[in-house]
């Protein structure tokens, strides 16, 4: 079942810890890899359905699908896994289907690498991997919305879709 509440800046705030301790988490079980990426996180995004709620309250969240999106080291990507699922551990938005032992709504949590220089921001980055990669994945996110949950100072602001700056 969906939920129609609004998600809060504090809401945002627990889905960044979330996703923290996942990534703490996979990089202690796999140093090559943390040894490679730990220090290249580019942004962490709310995405897809629950994202595009957060943009137009109406199309409800039926989970959270979080996102960490590093800078892609040449040669190096990030390998897929499977993606992990956590509890948000609060029952405002209600609880996810077939999650009988949370407490609240499940939340699907993502790491992947993408192309963009060391300097690239956040936000122009994440718009140019959607506008420009022909991959499923690029697809997929691209057909709902991607709003920034980590830089803190980008929190809430919505990357995709493309917003003019007076609907900001």
């Amino acid at each position: 079942m969906r939920s129609f509440k609004r998600i809060t800046p504090a809401a945002l705030q627990r889905l960044a810890r979330i996703a923290q301790a996942d990534r703490e988490d996979f990089f202690k079980r796999y140093p090559r890899w943390s040894a490679l990426y730990s220090k290249r996180l580019l942004c962490v995004a709310l995405c897809q359905g629950a994202a595009l709620h957060y943009v137009d309250g109406k199309n409800g969240v039926k989970d959270f699908d979080v996102w960490s999106f590093f800078r892609a080291k040449p040669g190096q990507r990030l390998p897929r896994r499977p993606v992990a699922h956590r509890d948000f551990e609060m029952p405002k938005f209600g609880k996810s289907q077939g999650t009988q032992d949370f407490v609240g709504k499940r939340v699907d949590l993502i790491l992947k690498s993408i192309k963009c220089s060391p300097d690239s921001r956040p936000i122009l980055a994440i718009q140019q991997y959607l506008t420009t990669r022909r991959t499923k994945t690029a697809r997929c996110l691209g057909k709902k919305a991607v709003v920034i949950i980590e830089p803190l100072k980008f929190r809430g602001k919505v990357a995709w879709p493309i917003m003019p700056k007076w609907a900001i």
